[in-house]
Formats: C-alpha cells, structure tokens, sequence
C-alpha cells in the first residue's frame, strides 16, 4: 500500500495559491482526481499525471483512491479552498477513514470575500446551495424544496456565508428573498471569481438589482441584516395575540390547552407537522416557531377562518408554514409525511381522518386531538380503539381571573378533551 491520499485545497490563482509542501505533492502526483474546471486549471503542472475527472462521479471517487494506493502510486484530489468547509473531504473521511488520507487546507473563499469586504466573519453562519438545480423558489413552496434550508437558515441568523453554484446562483437567492419579503431585511454581497483575473465585487447593489444580474456560477454570498433579530417568545402566546372570530369567546385554542397540546405533538426543530382545522391558526403559528427547520402544513374549510388564519400568519412573519383552504383531507395529498399532527376540527370526517393521520404519521409520531364534545370524543375513541395506536387521554379545564368590583373571581373556561395517540415503531 503507497503512501496516504494527499487532499490538497486550492485557489484559482493556480500553483501560485500552493504551499511549498502542497506543490511538491502535486508535482509528483501519480494520478490526480478533481472537478474538469480545476483539472484545467493545473493542466500544465499535472501533464504526467492519470486525470480523473469527479464531476457526476463523486460516488466513485473512493475506488479511484483504493485503487490508486494498493498500486503503490501517489494520488492528489484537488479541492476548492478548504476541502473541510462544504467540500469533498468530509465524505472522504466517511468512506475511506482520516488514516488513508492527508487533509491540506487553503484560505477558503469564503475567507478571501470576507477579507475583501473588510469584515470579521467568525459569527457567520456558512452554508452551502452548492448542489443540484433545486429550481426557482415561489411562494408557498414548502419542506420539499430544494432552497427551503437555505430560506429557514436565513431567517434565523443575522449574517450568512453561502457558496452558490451555476444554477442555485446569488440571482436566484435574491428572487427568493423579494418574493418573501425579505429583501429589505438584508445586505447582499456577491464575491465572484476570486483571484482570478476578472474577479468581481457586487456591493451596495439592492437586492432587486441583483436579482437580475448573470453570474459566472464562482460565487460567494455574503448576507447581513439591516438590523439585528429581537428575541422572540418561541411559544406561549396570549390569546390576543392571534386575530380570531368571536361569535362568542373566540375560536381558538386557549393559551392553557395549546401549551398542553404542543407539549404532547413532541415537536423538535425539523419535525414536519400537519394542523387540520386550523381555526385561527394558533396552533400550527406556534408549531412553527418551534420547528424551525421544519414545516407546517395547515388546512381550514372555512373561508373567514382561513382568511385570519393566514393574516396571522403573516403577522409572525412565518416562512415555514404552509396554509390551505380545503376540507380535510382533500388538498393534502403533496404534503411531506409528518412527525406530529394535530386536530383541532374534523368537519364531520373524524373517524376517517384519525385512520388516514395514522396511516400517514411516521414511525413513533404524535397525533393529538381537542375535543369539546362527547360525541365527537367517543367517536375518536372508538377509531382509535381499532387501531394499534397507543393512546391516552387528558381532560383540561382552566379557570382564569377576572376582576368583580375591588375584588377578583375566577371564571371557568370549557373542558377539553386532548386525546394523544402515537404510532409504535414498527419492530
């Protein structure tokens, strides 16, 4: 067996960008595995060398090395900057194991865009759209969009490091802000081809002039806000703070039972949830707060609850909450299977809607339901009675202060019913 697999990062100012140490070691490569715009780039340094182009053929790229070293000949992979930051060394690692491999890290150009623009990037979250086509984003798209990680890690961090590709280019991130709204929220620096003879500095453009911009596909974004995000409450809200229809007190889920009923859907950051009868749409609003990696699925046949449904939706400024107006479960055919969902109202569909949320939950998911009524609680009961479903249930009556005189009394609300259901891993 030769000697270890040399992972040599590098920059498009060609040999001049190496080491002494990492020159050396390419000058005396045996074969030399690299994407065909970096093969190009060392042509003349790597004349002797086996090339192997990885582009479309990453999967194969470990048998190349394998291959290579129980021949006994010296194997070079050449990879953008630091080959550790979004790059092929860390599935190397996986595959083949550090032992077999020498990681040679260069300046990322990630760093290079920051030192251009003068800015400290250590609070910086990086990410990367370097990837396949995920096409453009529109409005509404959800959990199964290529862009949608890319959107929900924008929302939460104040300054972005994202290296693009040719198609997930800075323009089509740009669109995907203006058509969230968000292009107001940040500054936009795009750094393209760096050290490279015609390197371009995008900056102090707006967002929208960006968007229109042709870009080469040899670039980083650089994204900070405009201002700092405040801290938000994640759950917990007050009834007040969701717009609601009051024929009487208000169709929503009280604070008291929605705190309980978000407790028991056992959400994490990435869980994909569904919320049937939205109503006001507390619930799923305060689901996706927590699941910020996640999504909502929402669904409302009402045509007024739906509309405040949707304004309090846009009120939180949500970008991982999806809203439609429908009678379950028609409409919810695309959507993504959930981790946890919730009934809040079932238009006369109970059974059958409990049968499909158990069909459609994934293994060990959540399924809770409010009931007010003993109709439809024995009805829940009965279908769930039939299922192999483990079930409890949590009756929940809350009284709140209200002021009588100089004095104050308590007033009761109405008692649900929160029926939790959870589907068993299967053995």
């Amino acid at each position: 067996m030769s000697e270890r697999c040399q992972i040599i990062g590098v920059l498009d100012n060609g040999c001049s960008g190496l080491s002494a140490t990492a020159l050396t070691g390419l000058q005396e490569a045996e074969v030399v595995i690299a994407a065909s715009r970096v093969l190009k780039l060392f042509a003349a340094t790597i004349m002797q060398a086996e090339c192997k182009d990885l582009t479309g053929n990453l999967s194969l790229v470990p048998e190349w090395i394998n291959v290579a070293l129980a021949a006994q000949k010296k194997v070079v992979v050449l990879a953008t900057g630091d080959p550790l930051c979004h790059g092929i060394a860390s599935f190397l690692v996986k595959k083949l194991g550090v032992d077999k491999l020498e990681i040679m890290p260069n300046v990322s150009s990630i760093q290079l865009a920051f030192a251009r623009i003068g800015m400290a990037w250590q609070d910086a979250k990086i990410c990367s759209v370097h990837s396949k086509d995920a096409g453009e984003w529109y409005r509404g798209a959800g959990a199964e969009h290529g862009l949608y990680a890319l959107l929900q890690t924008i929302n939460q961090h104040d300054k972005l490091a994202i290296l693009t590709g040719p198609e997930n280019n800075p323009a089509r991130i740009a669109r995907m802000l203006m058509i969230e709204n968000m292009a107001n929220l940040f500054n936009m620096v795009v750094a393209e081809d760096l050290l490279c003879t015609d390197e371009k500095l995008f900056q102090g453009l707006s967002i929208a002039a960006l968007a229109e911009q042709e870009f080469t596909g040899n670039d980083v974004v650089i994204l900070c806000r405009v201002q700092e995000k405040a801290d938000a409450l994640l759950f917990g809200y007050a009834d007040h703070a969701f717009k609601q229809r009051k024929p009487d007190k208000g169709l929503i889920t009280k604070r008291e039972v929605r705190a309980v009923s978000l407790a028991r859907l056992q959400l994490t950051a990435n869980s994909i949830v569904w919320d049937i009868g939205a109503g006001s749409g507390s619930v799923g609003i305060e689901a996706a707060k927590l699941c910020i990696q996640g999504h909502v699925y929402a669904v409302e046949k009402n045509a007024a609850d739906f509309a405040i449904a949707r304004e309090n939706a846009r009120n939180f400024g949500l970008h991982n909450y999806t809203l439609i107006e429908n009678k379950a479960p028609l409409g919810m055919q695309d959507w993504l299977e959930p981790n946890a969902i919730f009934i809040g109202g079932s238009g006369g569909e109970l059974a059958g809607l409990i049968e499909l949320c158990l069909a459609k939950l994934q293994a060990n998911g959540c399924l809770v339901m409010n009931f007010v009524t003993l109709e439809n609680l024995n009805t829940a009961l009965e279908t769930l009675k039939q299922s192999d479903a483990l079930w409890d249930i949590t009756q929940l009556q809350a009284s709140r202060s209200q002021p009588i005189l100089h004095m104050s009394r308590m007033q009761a609300e109405n008692p649900v019913w929160i029926v939790c259901a959870q589907k068993e891993i299967a053995a």
